[in-house]
């Protein structure tokens, strides 16, 4: 049977509190290893009054204190951000204290961050035909989003200037990787210099990839062996080329002999399909914070969300992401999600889901673990 994991934001509720959402977050990850969930993952994400997961180090050492079986991770360490050394050092810690239960899943956010900023600042390239929607073997691939037109807003330039100390640049990504390898593995070496990490050489980790693209991180990933994990609920539109990519550049490795993909997706279940449109009714307004405001606002309510009044372009801003979460009663979604691990070849699915009230939450992975044990069999 594929597993199901879980990816947690710590989100912050309309009219709640960070303290709140952190609770939230230990209660879900006990209830998550209850309900027979594979991984429990934490997001890094940064001045979002929505979300609480901003230090996810430090909230992946208290839920897996929280715990006892599941495995817990991060999905992903910004790696522009951090050295490889102190990404060692941290993650070293939290194993020595739980050993052989964490994961280290680290993304390229940082380089991404330079990346957009130069194409926003670069002419722009000739006109060509977008790529249009289309649905392929009953999963939607939507009309890709264009992210560079974030990095124009002044608020990205204020993150990478309180994200990085003035001056620096974040390095390669395929170097971060490797140096990261070699200081859990001992064998870093400039020259004739050794350098060993205490806590962290050694540490039983698991080290994954996480892109929202056919881009380096996939090839990163193949390249080196490592299993990787694809983005269908960030960039819906590019889940079918990352993973590709990522099967193309696949050699085996000391860590797979053939490629491990996990793919996730944002999810709301409840009893039925009405009582789960309900509950996601507030996800489009979420998103459309992120995405013209670069900062998750608080979850709203299901009553807030249906005072909203959209624009037409508003509503475009948030299309691919509202078009492609899975929500329903616990057996339309598991029949989505089969579609979904189907299309991808997903060895894992990585589940998102936010609601406004905490118990809702809680409710949705509950009902969706039960069907989808239910109908293993039963595709």
């Amino acid at each position: 049977m594929t597993p199901l994991s879980i990816l947690d934001l710590a989100p912050v509720p309309a009219g709640g509190t960070a303290r709140d959402a952190l609770r939230n977050t230990l209660d879900l990850a006990r209830r998550a290893e209850a309900a027979g969930y594979h991984r429990y993952w934490l997001a890094e994400h940064h001045l979002a009054p929505g979300v609480a997961s901003s230090a996810p180090q430090v909230l992946i050492e208290a839920v897996a204190a929280a715990t006892s079986r599941i495995r817990v991770g991060s999905g992903a360490v910004q790696t522009g951000h951090w050295t490889p050394l102190s990404i060692v050092e941290q993650f070293g810690t939290i194993d020595a204290l739980h050993p052989g239960r964490i994961d280290l899943g680290l993304g390229r956010s940082g380089q991404r961050r330079a990346e957009a900023a130069r194409g926003a600042a670069a002419p722009p390239p000739p006109a060509r035909e977008a790529r249009k929607a289309e649905v392929v073997d009953g999963l939607l691939i939507p009309e890709p989003f264009d992210f560079t037109r974030l990095a124009k807003s002044p608020v990205f330039d204020l993150h990478g200037a309180l994200l990085q100390q003035p001056g620096a640049e974040a390095p390669d990504f395929a170097g971060i990787v490797d140096d990261i390898a070699a200081l859990i593995g001992g064998t870093y070496a400039k020259g004739d210099t050794e350098a060993h990490a205490n806590p962290g050489e050694g540490a039983e980790l698991e080290l994954w990839i996480l892109g929202s693209s056919g881009g380096e991180s996939a090839r990163v990933a193949g390249e080196r062996g490592l299993p990787f994990a694809a983005n269908y609920h960030v960039s819906p539109s590019n889940v079918l080329e990352a993973v590709e990519a990522y099967r193309e550049a696949f050699k085996p490795s000391d860590v797979l002999d053939e490629p491990y993909v996990v793919v996730s997706a944002d999810v709301v279940t409840a009893p039925t399909d009405e009582e789960a449109e309900e509950l996601a009714s507030p996800y489009a307004l979420w998103v459309h914070s992120i995405r013209s405001r670069l900062a998750a606002i608080p979850f709203p309510t299901p009553a807030q969300a249906a005072a909203h009044r959209w624009r037409p372009e508003d509503l475009e801003l948030v299309a691919d992401r509202v078009d492609t979460q899975f929500t329903g009663a616990p057996e339309t979604v598991a029949r989505s999600l089969r579609t979904l691990q189907r299309v991808t070849g997903a060895d894992e699915l990585l589940i998102t889901t936010i609601t406004h009230d905490h118990a809702d939450r809680v409710h949705s992975y509950e009902l969706l673990a039960d069907a989808w044990n239910r109908t293993a069999d039963h595709p």
